[in-house]
């Protein structure tokens, strides 16, 4: 089974008696599920600007053999300080206390056929072909094989491919990765997310590519006939993302610095017709 570590991901931790409350309110998906000490599964949310735009997204789980009476949110490791200091602010009278674990529990990833055999592995809740996730255990193998993974399937990585305080969720795929709680109540950010969606306001979406010629770099223009339509995200090996106006993820071919970049909308995508 192939795996990897996850150097590049960190651990914020919330514990106390109110967590789960504390998070309901502020993040985009539902956490009513956890705080208990008894769930098995992971979920995936964001944090948002009080204008609904991306400040950074995480996997939320419980694990009490690792953090008892506590939720663990898996972040990218340079997100974790402004995740606590974020939710810090909102913290008023709230029973709870916020730590950054980063580097304190091992992180990695494993996928394929079969599960893993791990005491704390928690299922990847974005795709089934996403594996799992280890903590405490520390893997061997490459961290580019996960990331060669998770660009073949089309999944964001963090800033890597979402700009802080511009992203729209709906462009990178939370909608159909089941980051957003629709039927839950108010969270930060709510009101444009919603607006977004009900009113087909989606004009650009993150798409997976592949790349022939060298790699660009990020925001390294994306251009059709001439005209530009979007802009280069992360890559490797002949993969990458880009964000990409609706009419140009369907083109058969893109130019992108010395490269052509050929869309490849997956199967969970479900990619609104352009407006008009």
């Amino acid at each position: 089974m192939p795996s990897a570590p996850l150097p590049d991901r960190g651990l914020v931790e919330v514990a106390g008696q109110d967590r789960a409350t504390f998070l309901q309110g502020l993040v985009s998906n539902d956490m009513s599920g956890l705080g208990n000490g008894r769930a098995t599964e992971m979920v995936l949310s964001a944090l948002l600007s009080p204008q609904g735009k991306w400040l950074t997204d995480f996997l939320a789980f419980e694990a009490p053999a690792l953090a008892p009476e506590a939720i663990l949110l898996d972040c990218p490791r340079a997100d974790a300080s402004l995740l606590v200091e974020r939710l810090s602010r909102f913290r008023l009278r709230s029973r709870i206390a916020l730590a950054d674990r980063s580097g304190e529990i091992p992180i990695g990833a494993v996928w394929g056929e079969e599960p893993p055999m791990s005491s704390v592995a928690r299922r990847d809740p974005r795709l089934p072909e996403a594996g799992w996730r280890i903590y405490g255990t520390a893997l061997s193998g490459d961290p580019a094989d996960y990331d060669r993974h998770r660009l073949d399937l089309g999944l964001p990585e963090g800033a890597l491919d979402l700009d802080r305080d511009k992203t729209v969720l709906l462009e990178a795929g939370f909608d159909e990765l089941g980051g957003i709680g629709w039927e839950k109540g108010c969270y930060m950010g709510q009101e444009l997310t919603a607006r977004t969606r009900y009113r087909g306001l989606l004009k650009r979406r993150l798409v997976p590519v592949a790349v022939d010629g060298p790699l660009p770099p990020r925001d390294t223009p994306v251009t059709l006939d001439g005209a530009t339509v979007g802009e280069m995200r992360s890559g490797r090996d002949g993969l990458g993302l880009a964000l990409l106006r609706l009419e140009a993820a369907r083109a058969p071919a893109l130019a992108c610095g010395g490269a052509v970049l050929r869309p490849r909308v997956p199967g969970w995508m479900r990619l609104p017709a352009p407006a008009g």
